[in-house]
């Protein structure tokens, strides 16, 4: 906006005396002095700043752009720890020990067998089904379950698998035991038979 001069102000000096009002006249009323002006009120006469230009297209901000979605996770990490049928259980145990002792919560642990049932399975199955599968939906602590039954079991973040025997069909499901792994899979078990169930070198 362009600047506008100021009125010119006259000193008392360049006035001369000032003269006192006669008695009896009624001194002149005093002009209301304007407050100060904005963008919105410009000076009587003067031009204002017209309608807004367009913001020029280089400077114009962007549209937001839809994201895209990204890419599914890849599934869990899988560990292999080497062990023979007969040590396979020893080795899933070792390996709970080892996740419980860094922070990880029981209820996050799932553990299956291929060939016999761990005998923490069997004793709680010798209540009856019904008060073992309770155990399982309280996500209290480690379950522990043959594999046969991961259809059965909820995912968890941590899937153990232990490969203490059980025939084929047994490691067939080894796939299903991945999928119900969030996190982390761990097989117990040799490498070669975990290895052609999986489908992929672990």
């Amino acid at each position: 906006m362009p600047l506008i001069p100021e009125e010119p102000q006259i000193h008392e000096s360049a006035q001369g005396p000032r003269v006192t009002p006669a008695a009896g006249r009624t001194a002149p009323t005093p002009r209301p002095v304007p407050g100060p002006r904005t963008a919105a009120a410009p000076r009587p006469g003067t031009p204002g700043p017209g309608p807004a230009r367009p913001t020029p297209p280089a400077q114009r901000t962007p549209a937001a752009q839809p994201q895209a979605p990204r890419p599914a996770a890849a599934g869990p990490q899988v560990q292999l720890i080497p062990a023979p049928a007969d040590g396979a259980l020893d080795a899933a145990g070792e390996a709970v020990d080892l996740l419980l002792d860094t922070g990880r919560a029981p209820g996050d642990i799932l553990v299956l067998t291929t060939g016999e049932q761990h005998p923490w399975a069997a004793h709680e199955l010798s209540f009856g089904e019904e008060s073992y599968w309770a155990q399982h939906d309280a996500r209290d602590d480690v379950f522990y379950a043959s594999v046969a039954s991961a259809a059965r079991a909820a995912g968890r973040p941590v899937v153990i698998v232990a490969v203490n025997g059980g025939d084929d069909a047994a490691l067939a499901a080894l796939p299903l035991a991945r999928e119900r792994a969030g996190a982390l899979l761990i097989v117990c078990g040799e490498p070669q038979r975990v290895n052609a169930a999986l489908g992929a070198g672990v």
